[in-house]
């Protein structure tokens, strides 16, 4: 394999850091090429003129105030404007009922570029379909343009930018859980679309993807990447599945109601068709549930069945026709009820699965940490490291599910708030562990601070590891706020053996015989020893020696971080 110079490489990323402008250059020719290449293979469609006699001067104007009223959210509320890959979002989650910013902003809210650039495409693809189907301008036979309100153009491009709201504190306040998001009303968007213009909305679920793909282009013509570890959870794992489920039956029920209200029905093939396709590529098949700390169980068979039921029901629910979807026996129909009764079954699975995050909307926090815990306190709140701590925030739900001893744990960087009813383990142990260092930000309505959390450890030489975790402010010093067990060496050195303990200053190490401690002091620093109990410790880089004459053992080599290794 050949191999290039420090100084070569970063020559080449220069280059094609240079030429990235004529990437972006090339992109937006290709595309308006290939536009226009399409447009005239049908010489005699009139696109303008079809958007036109849908919406206010051919522009879904509902759908752009729906973008920027989420990137304004994003910008002003959360900060993302002056900090746009660093967002608040702790206090705009849908925590409990007793804190409304979190259950009103969580819906409109997000966590980071990725996270609000995927939920505006799904805008820009799906949201235009609603409204061109609702229309700016009344569809009524006799009816005119500002003969009244309803009727007003001004008035109706405002359906979506409305709906959207509604739909998103509705998803706010029936989540599992601190949510954030505007996915519930992308798929509100997506329930609509799909019974309004089955076939339509399958052919902008393809076309998300090239949306997506065009914006990441033109944003960032290149990336460059080198392997190395990372830390993740199960994709499925991060799917607000239930919060994505009341948002598309919620969407679902409203074209029905206008399909009702215009006595429009599409073809039930093409609706089942297109429920089947949307709910398998949406991931709402996804079903999975929580065993513990960092511990997910994914029901990959049930969830794939109830999309395919589900198809039948919404196809079921659209269609006009009262005939019987099972054949009779002995002259008696087994069918399906009238279409009422499968709408009646889709606005009752709506209900079920919005009461379910009820018990979280009540949520309460005590506060109560344990007694030796180091703090940092920032206003309301309260930030600290545990390890195997009952989860304050589903105290409710585990007492109920689980009993006492099902609870579901916290271990790591916790965020706590009694006035905002939070208790959430920002950062995770294993995922402090990977990373060694961490950035928690706590916040409100124009105000953010940063705490930062740092650890640091050996692994003893034959039994496992010691670690210490320090929180600090911006400009601050750390403070302890866990140190783990001391451990000790397995090897034996002159009868004597090497233990490491986490303390304030750092780490200790302690020489003992039959139990009896001889000695201690601390960790030598890089390239420098220290003699302990008789025994010589010797710092070379990573590594822990202990020498006693001629015996040279190592006993401990200094924890690095997985994200640092490489």
């Amino acid at each position: 394999m050949l191999q290039s110079s420090p100084g070569q490489v970063a020559d080449l990323v220069e280059a094609v850091r240079a030429v990235a402008p004529w990437q972006q250059l090339f992109l937006l020719v290709a595309v308006a090429v290939s536009v226009a290449v399409a447009r005239r293979l049908v010489p005699g469609e009139r696109w303008g003129d079809r958007l036109r006699a849908r919406f206010v001067l051919g522009v879904p104007w509902g759908t752009l105030l729906t973008v920027l009223g989420v990137l304004l959210v994003y910008w002003i509320v959360q900060g993302g404007w002056e900090h746009p890959h660093s967002p608040l979002v702790i206090p705009f989650r849908s925590w409990s009922y007793f804190y409304p910013l979190g259950v009103l902003v969580a819906g409109f809210a997000h966590n980071g570029v990725g996270h609000i650039t995927g939920n505006l495409v799904g805008t820009v693809v799906f949201a235009p379909i609603v409204e061109y189907y609702l229309g700016h301008y009344p569809t009524e036979r006799g009816s005119e343009s500002f003969s009244s309100l309803r009727a007003n153009p001004f008035v109706r491009l405002l359906a979506v930018p409305a709906g959207s709201i509604a739909v998103g504190v509705f998803t706010g306040f029936f989540s599992m859980g601190p949510v954030i998001g505007f996915s519930g009303v992308v798929y509100a968007y997506v329930g609509f679309a799909m019974v309004t213009r089955p076939l339509l909305a399958v052919l902008a679920l393809v076309s998300e993807r090239v949306v997506d793909l065009l914006y990441r282009g033109l944003r960032n013509p290149y990336i460059s990447r080198e392997p190395g570890p990372s830390f993740f959870s199960p994709w499925w794992a991060d799917i607000a599945i239930q919060g994505h489920a009341i948002g598309i039956l919620a969407g679902v029920l409203a074209g029905i109601a206008v399909l009702a209200a215009r006595e429009e029905y599409p073809n039930p093939l093409a609706l089942w068709f297109a429920a089947l396709v949307l709910g398998i590529r949406q991931s709402l098949w996804a079903i999975y549930a929580p065993m513990g700390a960092n511990r997910f169980v994914l029901f990959r068979a049930v969830g794939v069945g109830v999309i395919f039921i589900s198809a039948a029901l919404i196809a079921t629910a659209v269609s006009a026709s009262n005939r019987s979807l099972l054949p009779r026996l002995e002259g008696r129909s087994v069918g399906l009820p009238a279409p009422d009764a499968p709408v009646v079954v889709i606005a009752v699975a709506l209900v079920v699965l919005s009461s379910f995050a009820v018990p979280f909307g009540f949520a309460t926090v005590s506060g109560e940490l344990p007694a030796d815990a180091a703090t940092v306190e920032v206003r309301d709140y309260t930030v600290t490291y545990v390890e195997h701590e009952p989860n304050q925030y589903v105290s409710l739900v585990n007492e109920y599910l689980y009993g006492d001893t099902g609870t579901i744990r916290s271990s790591g960087v916790v965020v706590l708030s009694e006035d905002r009813r939070i208790w959430l383990e920002a950062v995770s142990k294993s995922q402090l562990a990977f990373s060694g260092g961490a950035a928690v930000r706590v916040g409100g309505l124009g105000w953010r601070e940063t705490v930062y959390a740092d650890r640091e450890g050996w692994s003893l030489v034959g039994n496992g590891s010691v670690y210490r975790v320090s929180l600090r402010e911006r400009g601050e010093r750390g403070r302890l706020a866990y140190a783990s067990d001391a451990r000790r060496a397995r090897p034996v050195i002159d009868g004597r053996n090497v233990s490491i303990a986490p303390v304030e200053g750092g780490f200790e190490a302690i020489v003992s015989t039959n139990g009896t401690v001889l000695d201690r002091a601390p960790v030598p620093g890089p390239s420098n020893a220290t003699t302990v109990g008789g025994l010589r410790l010797n710092r070379t880089g990573r590594e822990l020696v202990a020498t006693s004459g001629r015996t040279r053992v190592q006993v401990a080599s200094k924890s690095v971080p997985r994200a640092r290794q490489g």
